[in-house]
């Protein structure tokens, strides 16, 4: 009976200390916390803002040819209508290309973005493993923005000591 007891004791040990063997963070309180990543996104949002009227104008360039168009069209003769039209297409093709070009995945706003963000991203990942480790840690759950973490402990964040380390 004493050895079933103290197997008990031991397997509820090994169970309490498997289970504290991860912490939780919240990598947008981290990121939102250096001022750094605060002013790259700020001038990231404003180089999409500035972009963005670029791109518009482009493309009320081919509605403004376009609805002057429309109205003309019957009075035209086919050869112009498709020249019209061919101008008109090939205006939208490049304006796509250049939407394309800033806003694409490998466009000048991801390029820039990466350029900006990514070494403040590295930084903070290297602090969340360094702390782990350090701590004794093998698991980091990332609960910023995540629908699928119903609920965790207040004990279990360890947003905080990583902003600390941060600074």
């Amino acid at each position: 009976m004493k050895r079933l007891i103290l197997t008990l004791v031991a397997v509820a040990a090994v169970c309490v200390a498997f289970a504290q063997n991860y912490i939780v963070v919240n990598s947008e309180k981290v990121f939102k916390s250096i001022e750094a990543y605060n002013t790259a996104i700020r001038e990231i949002d404003s180089l999409a803002e500035r972009y963005q009227v670029q791109v518009d104008a482009k493309f009320r360039d081919v509605e403004t040819l376009y609805n002057n168009y429309m109205p003309r069209k019957s009075s035209l003769s086919v050869a112009n209508q498709n020249a019209i039209e061919n101008q008109i297409l090939t205006l939208e093709r490049e304006a796509t290309k250049f939407q394309e070009s800033i806003f694409g995945t490998n466009g000048e706003l991801m390029k820039r973005r990466i350029e900006l963000i990514q070494p403040i991203q590295q930084r903070v990942f290297k602090v969340i493993e360094e702390y782990s480790n350090e701590k004794g840690y093998e698991l980091v759950l990332d609960v910023a923005q995540n629908a699928n973490v119903l609920f965790y402990s207040p004990k279990a964040d360890h947003t905080q000591a990583i902003i600390e380390r941060m600074k």
